[in-house]
């Protein structure tokens, strides 16, 4: 009686394991049948087609044309190799329009940067109709940026500008905007004005920060000046760094803006003809490679050596994002 309890003992626990088993195949199995390597190329196939046809092909064949003398229209051209690389180097009119780039850049990341999270601090305080506030100071940045250049045109107008009349009733000189060197201010100004899409990154990040913190600062005795320094500033600064990243990858391409500000034409020759020294950008120089002088092969070379400053500039900044941005870490996961 004993052995034969003993056995059946036995045999129900291998059911049991032999059970346990199967399911833990069919389990496995199951989860493999759902998120196998094929549903996932399935899913990111609309971004991966998108970024084959509208991106990497692209470069590559901008790329092939930079080492051409392509002109744009005729089917003949000749492989020239780097020699439109070597010239490019040895441009004044690229240098020039470099460095007022990258002086552009110096003065609006930084103003914008800042203008957003000051404009973020005044909007995060507990205030009457602070919602019509944030509203009105975030418009300006869904403005379309055509608009918003002519708008600004007409506002600096010399003569018939509301800024001037505004100088005129307060006793001040009218001012040329739109020639050398005022107009590369009001290229600042007009630029400046749209903070307030920075500001509503900057207030999400601020409103992110547990209010359990600063209050443990005022408790140990930190002023408000303290309290910002060392306790919102550095957990606000992964917001700030990617503001910068994308401000100075925006920045660096800027076109539209100091094509506007320019004197009023109907072609492109025109255009670039009257865009002011002060606002000679890099792209406007491009611009002007590819639809006045009819140099694609010249201009795709301007490119690539764009894409090269940026990426620099963002590995630069990548690399420095050490010593200033500083993120929360779990300890339980260190």
């Amino acid at each position: 009686m004993w052995r034969k309890d003993t056995t059946m003992a036995l045999s129900t626990r291998q059911e049991i394991l032999s059970h346990r088993r199967t399911g833990q195949h069919l389990q496995r199995h199951k989860g493999w049948s759902r998120y196998n390597s094929r549903t996932f190329y399935l899913f990111v196939s609309p971004w991966l087609v998108s970024f084959l046809a509208l991106t990497l092909l692209p470069l590559l064949y901008a790329l092939v044309v930079s080492l051409t003398d392509f002109d744009g229209i005729s089917p003949r051209w000749h492989w020239i190799g780097l020699a439109n690389y070597a010239e490019l180097l040895q441009n004044a009119d690229t240098w020039f329009s470099l460095s007022r780039t990258l002086l552009y850049t110096l003065i609006t990341v930084p103003l914008s940067v800042a203008g957003g999270l000051g404009l973020a601090i005044l909007l995060n305080q507990r205030l009457k109709a602070v919602g019509f506030f944030r509203t009105v100071f975030y418009l300006p940045s869904v403005v379309p940026v055509v608009a918003s250049a002519i708008m600004w045109k007409l506002m600096f107008d010399r003569d018939a500008g509301a800024i001037n009349a505004i100088f005129e009733r307060l006793g001040i000189s009218i001012v040329t905007w739109l020639v050398d060197p005022m107009v590369f201010y009001a290229l600042i100004i007009m630029v400046l004005w749209g903070l307030g899409g920075g500001m509503i990154i900057s207030l999400a990040g601020l409103q992110g920060i547990p209010s359990e913190l600063q209050e443990a600062a005022v408790v140990d005795g930190a002023n408000s000046w303290q309290t910002f320094w060392r306790i919102t500033l550095p957990l606000l600064s992964p917001i700030l760094f990617f503001q910068v990243i994308t401000g100075v990858i925006y920045a660096l391409q800027t076109l539209i803006q100091p094509l506007l500000l320019a004197q009023s034409s109907q072609s492109a020759s025109s255009t670039i003809a009257a865009v002011p020294r002060g606002n000679y950008l890099y792209m406007v120089n491009v611009f002007q490679q590819f639809f006045y002088n009819q140099r694609f092969g010249y201009g795709s070379a301007m490119l690539w050596v764009l894409f090269v400053i940026i990426l620099a500039i963002t590995l630069l900044v990548f690399r420095s994002s050490t010593f200033w941005v500083y993120y929360e870490v779990d300890r339980d996961t260190q």
